[in-house]
């Protein structure tokens, strides 16, 4: 299937499946349409394993953003499809490289529309489809449309029989649908990579050689590679020794030290941020240090072992801030934050870990990167796939903690959890409770395309 054809068939399904409708069930259905369209005129593209997951998971996020219909099922079925497009089209480039190609296509449409010439066939009259589209299409409706308005101002009878018909339908609406259709589709198949990507994908690689310990000397270069090394080891002795006094007096406070319990959450989320961004910091410190000739230096032993113990020290302070998030987890419930420590720790570790593999194994800077936005992407899945407000409702009501009426009534997707347990228990939401049960009366009453399948799950109301 041709360019063109693939986004004329996008441009009328993006029409059929929007127009007169709110964002719901819709953009699962054009997302699967975009999926089947990929595989369909790709096939030969699909033969590895990791492209056959990639479509396995965009189908898997469409199926989730038509159940939740959420602003995290949103950015999954986005980037899902997005980065199967780009894992067919340009499976050379590294993956890190799909957002900034994302908006450079995006930019450039406005221009590159206009270029008729390069994205749409050359019509020729001696060609059989041009013939067919002129005798038995143009000029048969040119006549229809002389003599329809012919006869309509002889017979009003005739005239009303097409004419008294309304349409319930906004034409802004009709007119931004048909140009943000026309202007998505033709970013997402006339995909566009510029030739620098290409030039910049070579410093992307995993691996490195030594031709980067002559051609990577960068930074602190006014100092000769000895002078830099003794930096290094003296840097990463006063950090290790910084941050072994830190473990201490994190872990005293939090464990030993008595705290308000009006103070606690402020403390404890004070503490947790400043624990992630250490820990992001590190790594930055790490990927500085070893960007170039060190990765080969055999006098750098010293160096490495300092980098590991650093890696080993900021590996303890997420340990200790696991225990931490699990203990106020205990004391007072789940809640969104609490999760969301749980993965933020979760992709340090693998940044750690990867940063360690990078100085044993002597990979680039890039490594790290073209690792890590795989995990990302794998956490959004996640957080796209799983009724998290749900899972949290029941843990709290299970352990009885974390159970306000205000604070139940304000987590998504956990409403005959919440009805329930308010019926049983004969508690108000108060002002939250009301404004979910009407968010659930709007979302059941709008039409099928626009629908939230989740709601359309809730059988009963007070």
């Amino acid at each position: 299937m041709k360019k063109h054809h693939l986004i004329g068939i996008s441009i009328l399904a993006f029409i059929v499946l929007f127009v007169n409708e709110d964002i719901g069930l819709n953009l699962a259905i054009f997302g699967l349409v975009l999926i089947g369209l990929l595989v369909y005129s790709f096939k030969q593209h699909l033969k590895g394993t990791a492209e056959r997951i990639l479509v396995v998971l965009s189908i898997l996020s469409c199926l989730a953003f038509a159940w939740y219909g959420d602003f995290v099922s949103l950015v999954a079925i986005f980037l899902s499809v997005l980065v199967l497009q780009f894992r067919i089209q340009t499976p050379q480039l590294k993956c890190i490289q799909v957002v900034p190609i994302i908006l450079i296509n995006s930019l450039a449409t406005s221009i590159r529309f206009f270029q008729f010439s390069k994205w749409l066939p050359e019509t020729r009259m001696n060609t059989n489809f041009a013939k067919i589209l002129v005798a038995y299409m143009i000029i048969p409706l040119s006549f229809l449309s002389v003599f329809f308005l012919i006869y309509s101002f002889g017979s009003d009878h005739f005239s009303s029989l097409f004419t008294n018909y309304t349409f319930d339908f906004n034409p802004y609406q009709l007119i931004f649908v048909v140009v943000f259709g026309t202007y998505f589709s033709f970013s997402f198949w006339n995909y566009w990579v510029p030739d620098a990507c290409f030039d910049i994908n070579s410093k992307l690689q995993n691996e490195l050689d030594e031709g980067h310990m002559v051609s990577n000397r960068s930074g602190f270069s006014i100092l000769d590679t000895d002078f830099k090394r003794k930096s290094g080891e003296i840097t990463f002795f006063l950090l290790n020794l910084l941050l072994l006094v830190f473990l201490l007096t994190f872990n005293y406070e939090q464990f030993f030290e008595s705290i308000a319990s009006s103070k606690l959450s402020a403390a404890t989320h004070e503490r947790v941020n400043a624990v992630l961004f250490s820990i992001f910091l590190s790594i930055v410190v790490v990927l500085v240090y070893f960007k170039g000739e060190f990765n080969f230096d055999s006098k750098a032993t010293n160096l490495k072992i300092l980098a590991k113990i650093w890696m080993v020290l900021n590996g303890l302070l997420i340990v200790s801030t696991l225990l931490i998030n699990a203990e106020y987890i205990a004391s007072f419930g789940l809640t969104y934050k609490r999760l969301g420590v749980f993965a933020f720790l979760f992709l340090a570790t693998m940044s750690l870990i990867f940063t360690a593999v990078k100085i044993s194994k002597i990979k680039s800077n890039a490594y790290v990167f073209n690792q890590m936005i795989w995990y990302c992407y794998g956490v959004i899945l996640l957080c796209s796939f799983v009724n998290w407000g749900n899972w949290v409702t029941s843990y709290n009501i299970s352990v009885n903690k974390g159970v306000e009426p205000v604070f139940l009534s304000d987590l998504n997707f956990n409403d005959v959890l919440r009805r329930q347990f308010f019926q049983e228990n004969k508690l108000n939401g108060g002002y939250n409770e009301v404004l979910r049960e009407e968010e659930i009366k709007v979302k059941q009453s709008t039409s099928f395309l626009s629908q939230t399948l989740y709601y359309e799950s809730l059988k009963w109301n007070d």
